[in-house]
């Protein structure tokens, strides 16, 4: 059984190094994932990039969408 963790790491670290925070799994036989919503849209915000099936996931959990529901309001409050 496959349960995947989604971490934060340094790019200039290996890829199997030591991830700076945990931020969700995926559980692709139940067709389930939890995302730390706040902790993503932080690492985000600090130039993350995530890989290729992170972005999926975190497309499906509708991340982005808060993205740039965050990015509106802070254009607004300046």
């Amino acid at each position: 059984m496959a349960i995947y963790r989604i971490v934060a790491i340094d790019a200039r670290s290996r890829r199997e190094g030591r991830d700076l925070r945990k931020v969700g799994f995926y559980d692709p036989i139940k067709n389930q994932t939890y995302s730390n919503v706040p902790a993503i849209l932080y690492f985000l915000g600090k130039g993350a990039q995530p890989t290729g099936t992170v972005h999926d996931i975190s497309k499906k959990a509708e991340v982005f969408t808060e993205l740039r529901l965050n990015q509106t309001k802070f254009k607004f409050n300046q």
